[in-house]
């Protein structure tokens, strides 16, 4: 049970952590004039978040 929750305290903090820096990424590397604010948000939320999310609990397992 506390390897369990270990795990899912680090995929909160992975998923903010990589929330945020997706964001960024997409914001100063995308080509979108139109809408480049909506892109990075969306991407940040729904791909780099969940994406951190996993590899932070992963890890959080691993290490716990």
């Amino acid at each position: 049970m506390k390897r369990l929750m270990i795990a899912a305290l680090c995929a909160v903090g992975g998923y903010l952590i990589a929330a945020v820096a997706g964001y960024l990424l997409t914001m100063l590397l995308s080509s979108n004039t139109h809408d480049r604010a909506v892109e990075a948000a969306m991407a940040g939320a729904f791909v780099w978040g969940p994406l951190g999310a996993v590899a932070a609990f992963m890890a959080g397992w691993w290490m716990a």
